[in-house]
């Protein structure tokens, strides 16, 4: 019997191991993980912030701080009138002289406005307060006012219309058409500093005063009586 050589079989053997052995070394592909297939939650409404870290979205104005300048209508939304029935007073800036150009009224809802505009330099003081009669600066003399109280409005920093050089309000008698409780503001005059207007009203009430800017104005807001 003669035997073949075993040599070709011995090489194809290793030449296969030699293929296995570099094959087994490679790793397998990798799994993609679960965190990275699930997307990150969106932020909510309620905490994401709308302009940047720590700004506060700008409060709805309250009953301190009118929307308009006190002669259209609008309100304060049923809240409770921020006011009562005693003398307001405040200072006038140092050096101040106006002149109150006009007078005007309106309705809101709960109370009326009265608004005293006026021009000149510096900002107007005030001294509002419930008094028994009108009577006119200087003189002393009575002043018709209708209605069954006198609300006396006395705008302090006033300067005659040649000092100023600003036209003062020469309108007679303002009614307060619509309004609750106003019956009407009669102006009536300027003296040593002080510009006076009596608002008529059908009964003492609480009131309330303060000073808008751009043009300047003294505001005084009757309730509407009990």
């Amino acid at each position: 019997m003669t035997r073949r050589p075993l040599l070709p079989v011995c090489a194809a053997l290793s030449a296969a191991l030699l293929v296995a052995g570099c094959g087994g070394g490679a790793e397998p592909a990798a799994t993609p993980s679960t965190s990275s297939a699930v997307p990150s939650p969106a932020p909510s409404p309620a905490t994401s912030p709308a302009a940047g870290d720590g700004e506060v979205p700008a409060a709805t104005p309250s009953a301190e701080e009118p929307e308009d300048d006190g002669d259209g209508g609008g309100g304060d939304g049923g809240a409770a009138f921020p006011g009562d029935a005693s003398p307001d007073t405040a200072a006038a800036s140092a050096g101040a002289q106006v002149t109150v150009t006009d007078v005007r009224t309106g309705r809101h809802d709960g109370f009326d406005r009265v608004v005293l505009e006026a021009d000149g330099a510096g900002t107007p003081g005030w001294d509002v307060r419930w008094v028994d009669a009108a009577s006119s600066q200087g003189s002393g003399a009575p002043v018709a006012v209708a209605g069954e109280a006198v609300l006396q409005v006395s705008v302090t920093g006033a300067g005659y219309p040649y000092d100023t050089g600003v036209e003062e309000y020469a309108g007679g008698p303002v009614a307060g058409q619509g309004t609750g409780n106003v019956t009407e503001v009669v102006f009536d005059a300027t003296y040593e500093g002080t510009t006076v207007a009596f608002v008529g009203a059908r009964a003492e009430a609480p009131f309330r005063v303060y000073l808008l800017q751009d043009p300047v104005r003294v505001v005084v807001e009757v309730a509407d009586a009990a």
